[in-house]
């Protein structure tokens, strides 16, 4: 049985060497918790030994691979060994040793399919999505070599952007619009089959707005059966099970607006935090840093502005902690440590899509001709 957790450990890697690094201050923490083990100074130690770590390390983008013939927008980081991507030519790979080697397959019949979503649940089983018209949904529980169809929609227009799982069972799955209303989906079997959400329970959107496909995270799914998703086109707002609300991400064209949300849940998938982040700009403009990026610590009530901001577009944001994140775009990839607030470009980079481990601590992206690095930290 699979163990299947979002983010549940939101650290970063390679403590050990700050810890080595680190002696006397981890002999006094560790004199401290063994000598004083009350109930109010464990907590403070363990805050001092945290903000300790965070603020020793940098962030370090490292190629691990290139040259594969996919553009990579889908990722998943099942554990800090086991890692998932998926691409244009109907292009899937897998490593099994944190990127070290990997293994790439062509799934047969969708050659000249894109699939710019995959969600993994170990070594064997994983999901993948197939954007256009006809949009399919595929499984396999062999590593890869058979895939089986487990949705197919050849409506008119048909269009799938992101799928997320906020436990082993329970899936989303998000298109662009069909008749003015939001495409939705759901599954409660591990992906084996999909409903369509009925008609009265599809989020209206306006003539113009839509989803982003660009790194399968501009949705957020929680076992207490709320989402979020972020739009963009003419208009770009934030729809949930419970309304919609207007963004402050820039807007008015088709090339504009928000692609990526990220919400940080303490570990516990179950109902969403309050602390959010959201990522976009327009794709036209690379380099431009004009409301592309906002965050919020009230769930979204208001939305605050970066005193630095990402350093252009940028199509996908991740959580590594509550105050650590890291966004990717066109142009590079940005780091910030203090929640959102400020933002340092850590790599002149393209890519499309970021991830942390669901179960572990490696952060990794991907993007153009097969590109994939890891984050170290030093």
């Amino acid at each position: 049985m699979t163990i299947f957790l979002r983010k549940t450990m939101r650290r970063n890697p390679n403590n050990a060497k700050n810890i080595n690094q680190n002696g006397l201050f981890y002999y006094f923490i560790g004199y401290m918790m063994n000598s004083l083990r009350t109930k109010l100074v464990l907590p403070m130690v363990s805050l001092i030994l945290c903000c300790h770590i965070l603020s020793a390390q940098k962030p370090e983008v490292q190629l691990v691979t290139s040259g594969t013939n996919s553009s990579l927008r889908g990722l998943c980081v099942v554990n800090d060994n086991v890692i998932w991507v998926s691409g244009s030519n109907g292009t899937v790979g897998k490593s099994l040793n944190s990127g070290k080697k990997w293994n790439w397959m062509t799934v047969k019949g969708f050659e000249n399919k894109e699939f710019r979503d995959i969600e993994a649940f170990d070594a064997n089983t994983a999901i993948i999505m197939a954007v256009d018209s006809p949009a399919y949904i595929l499984k396999t529980v062999d590593g890869g070599t058979t895939w089986k169809i487990v949705y197919e929609n050849k409506t008119k227009g048909m269009f799938l952007d992101a799928i997320d799982f906020c436990d082993a069972a329970n899936a989303i799955v998000v298109g662009d619009p069909i008749n003015g209303k939001t495409f939705l989906a759901y599954s409660s079997d591990n992906g084996n089959t999909w409903t369509d959400f009925p008609d009265e329970k599809r989020p209206k959107v306006d003539s113009g707005e839509a989803f982003f496909a660009a790194s399968g995270t501009n949705i957020r799914f929680f076992r207490d059966g709320s989402y979020y998703i972020v739009s963009g086109g003419t208009k770009s707002r934030m729809l949930t099970k419970s309304g919609i609300s207007t963004l402050p991400m820039i807007q008015g064209k088709e090339t504009m607006g928000a692609n990526s949300i990220d919400i940080y849940d303490n570990g516990n998938p179950r109902k969403p935090g309050k602390k959010m982040v959201i990522v976009g700009g327009d794709f036209k403009a690379p380099n431009a840093t004009t409301k592309n990026c906002f965050f919020t610590i009230n769930g979204g009530k208001t939305w605050k502005t970066p005193a630095t901001p990402p350093h252009g577009y940028r199509s996908c944001v991740e959580y590594l902690s509550p105050k650590d994140l890291i966004a990717c775009g066109i142009n590079g990839v940005d780091y910030s440590n203090d929640g959102g607030r400020n933002w340092k470009w850590i790599s002149r980079e393209s890519f499309n899509v970021c991830r942390i481990a669901r179960n572990g601590s490696a952060f990794f992206l991907a993007g153009e001709n097969g590109k994939i690095a890891r984050v170290n930290w030093d």
